[in-house]
């Protein structure tokens, strides 16, 4: 393997959504080495980033919904390109609320997909950073979909109660 020649950079999304009160991430395994990885690709002529990332989302695992406009971190990994050329790559993740997902797409064949807790997603992805990216995303969306659950139960016994 050579060594790294320059780096690159790539747009993600990093679907999730909740079932009941515990959300859950999509991960979906790599075309070559089968690793978990999100979806994730290329800059795009004349898309902004995120929604290239969209893009990925639909392309690499038949999903819709709403893109952040806001990255929530980076990581960077190692990609193998044709030949025995490596090159260091930059991915800036967007969040992306999966509202649904198509019957087919275009990497359906080639790839699985599973939905994890974010926990258990963080777990199974190779790079450190992006573990500690889906950990803290986790974390935050999970305690503030409590808070916001907790505050409307409050709201709704204060109504109750007068």
């Amino acid at each position: 393997m050579k060594a790294a020649r320059s780096t690159g950079i790539q747009y993600a999304a990093l679907p999730y959504r909740f079932d009941g009160r515990q959300m859950r991430i999509l991960l979906i395994t790599s075309r070559e080495t089968h690793r978990w990885v999100i979806p994730k690709g290329w800059p795009m002529n004349g898309l902004k980033p995120q929604d290239a990332a969209a893009v990925e989302a639909a392309e690499e695992a038949g999903l819709i919904g709403a893109i952040e406009d806001t990255p929530l971190g980076s990581y960077r990994y190692m990609k193998r390109l044709k030949g025995d050329d490596v090159i260091a790559v930059q991915v800036i993740v967007f969040p992306f609320l999966v509202e649904a997902q198509v019957e087919s797409w275009k990497e359906q064949d080639q790839r699985t997909l599973q939905w994890f807790g974010y926990r258990a997603a963080a777990s199974r992805v190779a790079e450190p950073s992006l573990k500690r990216l889906i950990r803290e995303f986790g974390a935050e969306r999970s305690t503030s979909f409590m808070a916001r659950s907790l505050r409307r139960y409050r709201t709704w016994r204060l109504g109750a109660a007068a």
